[in-house]
């Protein structure tokens, strides 16, 4: 069957499942295959609990007579063409997101900001891979004015793999840092990927938002003499530009451009390494027609929920929850940011940074050796890769021998900066501190 043809059949069943626990009657189930399952075993169950159709691509897994199975030679594959066939119906301004740091953060407030003028649709969670970014491109609906799709990768090759079928229209990219060496193999091999969105905007004459701060940025726009480019920044010279005025401990900022009056923002986000993120979404804003005012209003009520500088308050500390991912970069951030937070008692839990290959002893000894020139009242690391560096912090194997040391202590009255990749489980700890 060809994409348009199984376009139409989508028309008439314009619901998708990949989960066989999921079948929505008259929806169209994918046989999607992982390391640990195949969809394809779960075709016939997807069809007896309301599915209309079963794609799949093994032969073996269809009945023979049954049209409602549909061989094709790769189910991933063909779930992607569907996608780009389904986006390529929609006329409108499609924004692509990647970046090593604030990625999520940056599609929030983009989708925040344009909310107020238009009918969004925008990246749910980090849908951000090969499954997820598809799921995103059928949620496009008439009704929809403007698209922002987060586009992650930890592999050569990934995002020019989903630029391929977003088709996106504009982009950016938030910066890019020494994560997922080990699929990346080099810092070197980060800025290609990354820079494969930069490839694709040029190549059909999109627009690219640039952090002209950003000297890898600037660099990677320069090798590729990008034509269309609206800059911003904390450099005057840049279109918009702002500056951060305090962290106590959210980050208030002003920004301007050289036609417009300063702004001055209150937000609810902690880090004034947010301050790129929130530029970011203005100048899109701006560019776009949101008026100042409307783009105020959008990051000033903007509150993150996804353990992604967060701060909780509880009934004994007030605690910096950046549990979700981390990396030398993003590591380094937040350190940084929680050195300058106005606020007393400081203590910092850090978790292992993942997928760092063979520079993983190199970059925590980094960190570790960071860390003796803040002065925090406490430091507690937890994971393998932590345990092994040369410091006199206290040290953990897991997260469970974090929480019997919580029992047995009275830690209250501390601003607590937790921060580890997710594996770390350190989105564990709020609820004992």
């Amino acid at each position: 069957m060809e994409i348009s043809e199984l376009y139409q059949l989508y028309l008439q069943h314009p619901q998708i499942t990949t989960d066989s626990r999921d079948c929505p009657a008259g929806s169209l189930f994918f046989a999607l295959k992982g390391t640990s399952f195949d969809g394809n075993k779960f075709a016939g169950m997807a069809l007896e609990k309301g599915c209309s159709f079963a794609v799949i691509d093994e032969q073996e897994y269809a009945k023979e007579g049954d049209s409602r199975f549909i061989l094709v030679k790769d189910v991933l594959t063909t779930f992607k063409e569907l996608a780009r066939e389904h986006r390529r119906h929609f006329n409108i301004p499609v924004i692509g997101i990647t970046g090593t740091n604030g990625k999520t953060t940056t599609k929030e407030l983009v989708a925040a900001v344009l909310a107020e003028k238009y009918k969004v649709m925008f990246t749910q969670g980090n849908f951000n891979n090969d499954v997820g970014v598809p799921k995103t491109l059928f949620t496009l609906h008439k009704e929809h004015e403007i698209a922002v799709v987060e586009m992650g990768a930890s592999h050569p090759g990934d995002i020019q793999r989903l630029v391929d079928y977003v088709e996106p229209t504009c982009g950016l990219i938030t910066n890019v840092g020494r994560a997922h060496l080990q699929g990346f193999g080099s810092f070197e091999g980060v800025k290609k990927t990354k820079g494969e969105l930069y490839d694709f905007l040029k190549a059909h004459h999109g627009l690219v938002f640039l952090n002209a701060d950003n000297e890898h940025l600037m660099e990677m726009a320069q090798e590729r003499g990008l034509e269309r480019v609206i800059c911003y920044g904390q450099d005057v010279h840049n279109e918009v530009y702002g500056s951060v005025i305090s962290c106590a401990p959210f980050l208030k900022f002003c920004w301007q451009t050289n036609q417009l009056q300063t702004h001055e923002v209150q937000t609810h986000l902690i880090g004034a390494y947010n301050i790129d993120n929130m530029l970011a979404a203005i100048t899109i804003g701006l560019h776009f027609g949101v008026t100042p005012q409307q783009i105020d209003h959008a990051i000033e009520h903007y509150i993150p929920t996804n353990n992604r500088s967060q701060l909780t308050t509880t009934a004994k500390n007030q605690l910096i929850v950046d549990a979700y991912n981390a990396n030398p970069t993003s590591m380094q951030a937040a350190l940084d940011n929680f050195s300058i937070m106005e606020v007393s008692h400081k203590m910092a839990i850090l978790g292992d940074m993942k997928e760092l290959g063979e520079a993983s002893s190199e970059e925590h000894q980094k960190i570790a050796d960071e860390l003796k020139k803040y002065h925090f009242e406490k430091v507690w690391l937890v994971g393998e890769e932590f345990g092994k560096t040369q410091s006199d912090f206290r040290k953990f194997k897991d997260i469970e021998a974090v929480k019997e040391a919580i029992r047995k202590e009275n830690l209250q009255g501390y601003h607590i900066l937790i921060k580890g990749s997710n594996s770390i489980r350190l989105f564990e700890l709020p609820a004992l501190l």
